[in-house]
């Protein structure tokens, strides 16, 4: 089994059917599929073998497309990192997971200038590296056949972790991508007419596997934006191109604010929300409005995505849907006892989906599972009597806002270098823009000053964009437990207290 097989299926059934658009650029299946020849073949004469770690760190792209599938094609591990990490960020995962070659921007060379040669990185691909994207395509042929692989063989890695302690490499195999790639194909009726707008990172599961990976196995062509750009994103819209719209909360709430929805949305025939809990009301806005339902579905990274779908046909306001064909989900109680449907519990998933474990961090991915093999997602649900799961709370502290993760301890870990800081905690409140908005508490050292805007400068300098709290409270003394633990649940009670 190869991953990489899809997209020769693709380029075998559809060669002439464009694959991917960017801007005003086009490629066909056939040439998408040569030019990811082109890469693995180079990247073997250049002494990568089966199961070595290949690193990517650009922005969404053609060329990102090409490397990945090349990478994998070569029977290799595409090693996949945000294009939005600070320095630090990317010297910490670069150092954790260790990349024999990085295909990365000019921008980042000084970042990794201590971890080249014999200590980590043996080549760049960059314009200004060891060799250039166009100089890779040239080393290679445009006819090879993807390295076969075991089905439980590491095909990807993506980081879910954050700068402090241990990082979480979630190792998703061959079997895992496939496995959900068929199963979001399958659950959206996907065929090699539709179009599917991509403007979600690839190093995030829902740009990567949900609709990357799930449009190469149908033979769809991919819409391709670098990042969210709303008028770019209207633009192909209005053009009629765009079949498949998926988007975050975020942006489905900025397109209920535009008068000519529904003549936007003519020649779209499918939309889907993912990262964050969509509000009933803007499901029902947008339905009265465009006559489309907002799927939504519900999975995580270490699922490689698909868990459940909210059926095509029989679409239930509020719920995540029905789990997907060959997936597993039972409600646990916190002993690991299977609870009735109605009740409460966390929510345990088990399936050929689900991940092989975390890189390089044994105790992390023993926690994950129970001894039965269920994996534990940390999130709270229960199931209605017609088998639709619906998630309650999350037992982690995970805030998801504007489709990104943020983890608090790494936020708070960051504040606390600032010497001015003595306590602090990181909670995510709800917002109608951002589904969460970040908001950070901090208690002062004595004597002391410091501000909102100081704080988020400093922030600025050490973490990527959408980690940087929105909000600043100063207090004089936090609320803590017995044991002395900071209950951030009374935090957030004040707010929400506050606001209202």
């Amino acid at each position: 089994m190869n991953l990489a097989r899809n997209l020769e299926s693709s380029a075998f059934f559809f060669p002439e059917r464009p694959a991917i658009s960017e801007g005003e650029r086009e490629i066909t299946y056939r040439e998408f599929n040569e030019k990811a020849n082109r890469i693995a073949t180079a990247l073997i004469s250049m002494g990568i073998r089966p199961g070595d770690f290949i690193g990517l760190c650009t922005p969404n792209s053609t060329e990102w497309l090409i490397f990945y599938f090349g990478v994998i094609k070569a029977g290799a591990v595409a090693v996949t990192f945000s294009s939005l990490l600070s320095p630090e960020e990317f010297r910490l995962l670069i150092d954790h997971s260790k990349p024999r070659f990085l295909l990365t921007t000019d921008s980042r060379l000084d970042d990794i200038k201590g971890q080249r040669g014999e200590a980590g990185i043996e080549k760049v691909i960059s314009p200004q590296g060891d060799v250039s994207f166009e100089g890779l395509l040239d080393k290679g042929v445009t006819t090879f056949k993807a390295v076969e692989r075991n089905r439980n063989d590491t095909a990807a890695i993506l980081y879910t972790g954050g700068t402090t302690g241990i990082p979480k490499g979630v190792m998703l195999t061959h079997e895992n991508i496939n496995t959900s790639s068929h199963n979001v194909s399958f659950s959206e009726r996907s065929t090699e007419k539709d179009r599917a707008l991509c403007f979600l990172p690839f190093n995030h599961v829902f740009g990567q596997i949900h609709i990357m990976n799930a449009t190469v196995m149908s033979g769809g062509c991919l819409e391709l934006l670098p990042s969210f750009d709303m008028e770019r994103v209207l633009w192909l819209i209005k053009t009629g191109r765009v079949t498949k719209l998926f988007a975050v909360p975020t942006v489905y709430a900025r397109f209920l604010t535009l008068k000519n929805l529904e003549e936007l949305m003519v020649n779209v025939r499918y939309c889907f929300s993912a990262a964050a809990s969509l509000p009933v009301e803007i499901v029902r806005q947008w339905k009265e409005r465009t006559g489309i339902n907002i799927c939504e579905g519900y999975g995580l990274t270490e699922s490689a995505s698909a868990v459940t779908y909210n059926h095509y046909y029989r679409h239930v306001v509020g719920s995540i849907g029905g789990t997907v064909p060959g997936v597993e989900v039972q409600i646990r109680d916190l002993s690991g006892n299977p609870v009735e449907d109605g009740k409460e519990g966390e929510i345990c998933i088990l399936g050929h989906n689900i991940m092989k474990g975390y890189l390089n961090n044994p105790g992390a991915t023993k926690e994950a599972f129970w001894e039965d093999g269920w994996f534990r997602s940390g999130d709270i649900g229960y199931f209605d009597r017609d088998g639709y799961l619906y998630i309650v709370d999350r037992l982690k502290d995970l805030i998801i806002t504007g489709g990104e993760n943020v983890y608090p301890r790494e936020v708070e870990e960051a504040i606390y270098t600032k010497q001015e800081v003595e306590e602090c905690a990181v909670i995510g409140l709800p917002d109608k823009e951002w589904g969460e908005r970040v908001v950070a508490i901090i208690l002062l050292k004595p004597h002391t000053q410091l501000t909102g805007e100081e704080m988020k400068a400093y922030l600025k300098t050490r973490l990527s964009p959408f980690k940087v709290p929105k909000e600043y409270h100063f207090v004089k003394e936090m609320p803590k437990s017995p044991a002395g633990k900071i209950l951030k649940r009374e935090l957030k009670k004040g707010l929400t207290q506050t606001k209202n």
